[in-house]
């Protein structure tokens, strides 16, 4: 009989809790036991990216994390970037840039680039590109989703100029 543990993480700002095998992968953790199906399973040998989520604010394959070393992580899935009424700036972009097609990987994808976007808010081509580097797309040749995370990174710039913005005392903006 294998020992199961314990395992609590922050998932999307709510507290979950599972008792697993020490075995199991984050990525099963999340689909599985916490029926966030958004995070995809792809090659099995963390190549295609498509498992992508954010843990503790960085991107990382949740098919090479065991559930285990992510008790007491903070997670972000792809349903935690924004709602169907409330679209995050992320998929906001690939709505209007075309960025997807089949969208098997968009969810992987669109978790690296929400790393990419914390650290830098003016990436360049190049930069994205290489951002995406471990996330595999076979369907484009990813010249739309690099315009696409170009428009996301000018709208949530966009939104931190204008929330910086304080109007003159007795005047408005």
């Amino acid at each position: 009989m294998t020992k199961k543990w314990n395992v609590e993480v922050k998932v999307n700002g709510r507290v979950k809790r599972a008792e697993v095998e020490p075995r199991l992968l984050l990525v099963h953790l999340l689909r599985d036991e916490f029926n966030l199906t958004g995070t995809h399973i792809g090659c099995d040998t963390s190549q295609c990216g498509a498992c992508t989520v954010m843990m503790d604010g960085k991107a990382v394959k949740s098919c090479t994390v065991l559930a285990v070393q992510a008790d007491g992580a903070e997670i972000q899935t792809v349903e935690g970037l924004g709602t169907v009424d409330q679209l995050h700036p992320i998929q906001a972009g690939f709505w209007e840039k075309h960025g997807l097609q089949c969208g098997f990987c968009t969810p992987g994808i669109m978790m690296a680039v929400n790393g990419l976007l914390q650290d830098n808010l003016n990436p360049s081509e190049a930069e994205i590109r290489d951002a995406l580097d471990g996330v595999i797309c076979r369907c484009t040749g990813y010249q739309f989703i690099v315009k696409a995370v170009q428009q996301a990174a000018e709208t949530i710039r966009n939104s931190q100029q204008q929330s910086q913005v304080v109007p003159a005392e007795g005047g408005s903006v």
